[in-house]
C-alpha cells in the first residue's frame, strides 16, 4: 500500500470532520448517462486538507504529513447527498512540518 492509499484509508476515519472543514464548493452537472440514477441532480466537489502524524521506529511522534484532496459528493434522485469518493490526494512535501 502506497502513501496516498494509506492516507485515504486513514482519513476515512475522520470523514465528518473533513466535510466540516472542506471549502471551495463547486457544482457539476451530471453529464454521464451511467450515473443518471445515482446522481440525478449532479455532483459537488469540495477542496479539503488534512494532516496525518508520522511516527518513528520506536513509536515516537516525528511530524505531520499534510495532504490536499478533493471530496466528491453525489446529489441523488432522493434529494440526499452522499459521499462518493475522495480524489486527487496530493502530499504537500514542502509543508510537512514538526509540531
Amino acid at each position: 500500500m502506497g502513501t496516498l492509499a494509506k492516507a485515504k484509508a486513514n482519513v476515512a476515519q475522520g470523514i465528518p470532520e473533513l466535510l466540516e472543514t472542506a471549502g471551495s464548493k463547486r457544482f457539476w452537472e451530471n453529464r454521464d448517462q451511467r450515473h443518471i440514477r445515482n446522481a440525478r441532480y449532479g455532483w459537488y466537489r469540495y477542496d479539503a486538507c488534512f494532516e496525518l502524524p508520522v511516527y518513528g521506529e520506536k513509536g515516537e511522534f516525528e511530524r505531520y504529513n499534510r495532504f490536499r484532496a478533493t471530496i466528491l459528493i453525489r446529489h441523488s434522485a432522493d434529494g440526499k447527498k452522499y459521499l462518493y469518493d475522495i480524489l486527487d490526494i496530493k502530499k504537500e512535501t514542502s509543508n510537512s512540518f514538526n509540531s
